[in-house]
């Protein structure tokens, strides 16, 4: 899974109405890989920063800016 991925699995299982105490404990599993895949993000090329910064902005519902373009 990817950065964005685990943020987005940490977050369905917290909105999950019949949260347990290991869908808590996974869903902090998953908040924990979210926060080091964004610490260590580190790309080989501009292009594939842009793709996972696009990745991140997209999960944390940012809108990208005017001057955002490619």
């Amino acid at each position: 899974m990817t950065g964005p991925e685990h943020y987005r699995e940490a977050e369905r299982l917290l909105r999950d109405e019949y949260r347990t105490d290991r869908s808590i404990a996974e869903a902090q599993v998953h908040a924990t890989l979210a926060l080091a895949a964004a610490t260590a993000l580190v790309t080989p090329s501009q292009r594939a920063a842009v793709r996972t910064i696009r990745s991140w902005h997209n999960v944390a519902g940012i809108k990208p800016s005017g001057g955002d373009a490619g």
